[in-house]
């Protein structure tokens, strides 16, 4: 298939697969503890604006997180099909850690999920708000064991190869291996960020449409503050995850900056913008600032970074990938630092829900935390590249003995169902997000009942009143 052989394909078919999984629990992460937050606010102030933001955003939740559960159950069976010399060498390792998050954050999600959704008027406030509570520490759980796990295949420590298989021999130091605090830090925060920027884009299209209410002006609000808060926070643990990858992947490190060669003792600058040519082994129209470099990644004037000619060419990972989405992201993040500045100023001048050059910017800035999510995986990942576990085992030497007909078929109806599933799970989700959140959608003399309308508790039935308000509207206008 387009001269690639199978080890491409497999190697394609889980990063597509991965980038769309990673977009659903990164929402359902930051959902969840907004959710928490929401339901917090209304138990403790009253304000009935809270609760049908929790209702609102409750049933998007529940649409996004069932499509990360079925996402995420592709990848596993992957380690099997297309990577079994992976699971041979590392799976006493990968395998536990997986099994553990099942029993921790997946039962805790799944047993108290359902009290969440369904249990509003059915258990008591108090509990109802434990559950909410419970699944978003579920979220984060979820998160800690994933991250430990492929962290370890980033850092690898507590363990020893018998018989040409990992035994591990440490838990405590497999689990917080070098890498995983800042991994942790870094993926977990990116979700709050992503979350953020979603529900803002969502109160500036509703803003931008005539539709202001308490409610719309709440998500801006709330959304900008957490944008203000975490995005720089966000850049200081990014700065302490490059230093640690400096120390554990110099290679990675040098990729990404584009750096081929140190030139006596002179400092590294920092290359802005370039082409890396890994043939010619330079970076093409590079456009420099010098001692930059040296200063962002070792915090001095003079100490050099490792550079691609230190390292021989077949442990070299793909500077000009790992170059440009690095830059993506990075510059991603200084947009969105720019945006929550911004916010604070326009709030300060009494005018954060009526400037609609702010508003658009908000707007088109939804999709930001993912694509930057998704760079930054990119990075992470072609970064550890040719290794599968870095120093260990490389990636030519972890797939599964399969053919490249069998890679091109089982890639082509991932792809087409892929795009048809989620495509649609995602048309559905957005619709919910056009309809905006209903006042009072939450009120308990709105449960309904025998001839009452009322405001569906499951997710599903929502899209019912959003084609019944669509005829309507049709029909006034014919």
């Amino acid at each position: 298939m387009f001269g690639l052989e199978a080890l491409d394909l497999a190697r394609i078919q889980f990063a597509f697969t991965i980038s769309f999984h990673i977009l659903f629990p990164a929402i359902t992460i930051g959902l969840a503890s907004y959710l928490a937050v929401l339901e917090g606010l209304w138990l403790k102030t009253h304000n009935d604006t809270y609760r049908d933001l929790y209702h609102f955003w409750s049933k998007i939740f529940a649409v996004n997180f069932g499509m990360g559960v079925v996402s995420g159950l592709v990848m596993a069976y992957q380690f099997g099909t297309n990577w079994s010399r992976f699971s041979d060498f590392a799976g006493s390792v990968t395998g536990p850690l997986l099994t553990y998050e099942v029993l921790t954050a997946f039962f805790l999600e799944a047993g108290f999920l359902g009290v969440m959704l369904f249990g509003w008027n059915k258990v008591g406030r108090g509990l109802h708000f434990f559950a909410t509570v419970m699944v978003a520490i579920g979220t984060l759980i979820s998160t800690f064991w994933i991250l430990a796990s492929n962290s370890w295949m980033q850092t690898p420590q507590g363990f020893e190869i018998v018989n040409g298989q990992v035994i591990p021999t440490d838990w405590l130091a497999v689990i917080f291996n070098p890498s995983f605090p800042y991994r942790l830090m870094h993926m977990a925060t990116a979700a709050f960020v992503a979350t953020a920027f979603f529900v803002g884009s969502s109160a500036a299209w509703h803003l931008l449409r005539g539709k202001d209410n308490p409610a719309i002006r709440k998500m801006l609000s709330m959304a900008m503050w957490m944008a203000l808060i975490v995005a720089p926070i966000q850049a200081v643990i990014g700065d302490f995850h490059g230093l640690n990858t400096l120390e554990h992947q110099p290679a990675k490190i040098a990729a990404i900056e584009g750096h081929w060669e140190n030139h006596g003792n002179e400092a590294t600058p920092l290359i802005l913008f370039g082409w890396p040519d890994m043939k010619e082994e330079k970076t093409k129209f590079a456009v420099e600032i010098p001692y930059l470099g040296s200063l962002i990644l070792t915090h001095s004037l003079d100490k050099q970074v490792p550079a691609l000619k230190e390292f021989p060419p077949e442990d070299r990972p793909n500077s000009t990938i790992v170059f440009w989405s690095f830059r993506i992201m990075v510059g991603l993040g200084f947009l969105m630092i720019f945006t929550g500045l911004w916010s604070l100023w326009l709030r300060k001048r009494d005018t954060l829900y009526t400037s609609r050059p702010f508003l658009y910017l908000a707007l088109w800035m939804g999709p930001s935390g993912l694509i930057a999510i998704l760079a930054g995986w990119f990075t992470t990942e072609i970064g550890r590249q040719p290794w599968v576990v870095y120093g260990l085992m490389r990636t030519a030497d972890a797939s599964s003995n399969h053919s490249v007909m069998q890679m091109s078929i089982t890639l082509i109806l991932f792809v087409v169902v892929y795009f048809a599933l989620f495509g649609a799970g995602l048309g559905y989700m957005m619709r919910l997000v056009r309809k905006g959140p209903k006042i009072d959608e939450g009120k308990e003399t709105n449960d309904g009942g025998p001839g009452q309308k009322r405001t569906p508790a499951r997710p599903l039935s929502a899209a019912d009143d959003a084609h019944a308000e669509a005829d309507v509207s049709l029909t006034k206008e014919i």
